[in-house]
């Protein structure tokens, strides 16, 4: 099983979430983030006075998966998340140990499915 955890832009994830449905891919887990990288934030203005954004809103999607699938999710999230400017995100993939359903204690891919 692996992880795979890709950092979005916010306006990008509903086309994401359509493309991955499409195949299949139904269990994710979605968090509100900010970070900054080569973006370096950006300037923002407020009652006339400049200010810096050091931090940039983005969007975490994780999901666990079998490792066979994660070449085409690693090309759904691309594809999908690519404007081909500073600030797309990243794709991150973990290998995951185990997993274990709470309610039923189902272990392994089974309690991914």
């Amino acid at each position: 099983m692996k992880k795979v955890e890709a950092i979005i832009r916010p306006e990008k994830f509903q086309s994401l979430r359509e493309k991955l449905e499409e195949v299949g891919i139904n269990g994710l887990t979605v968090s509100e983030v900010a970070g900054c990288g080569q973006q370096k934030g950006e300037q923002g203005l407020f009652r006339g006075q400049s200010f810096e954004i050091k931090l940039v809103p983005k969007v975490k999607v994780e999901m666990v998966v079998e490792a066979e699938h994660v070449d085409e999710i690693i090309k759904i999230v691309q594809s999908t998340c690519s404007t081909n400017q500073i600030g797309d995100g990243k794709i991150f993939v973990y290998s995951v140990e185990d997993a274990v359903r709470i309610r039923t204690g189902e272990v392994g891919l089974q309690a991914i499915l």
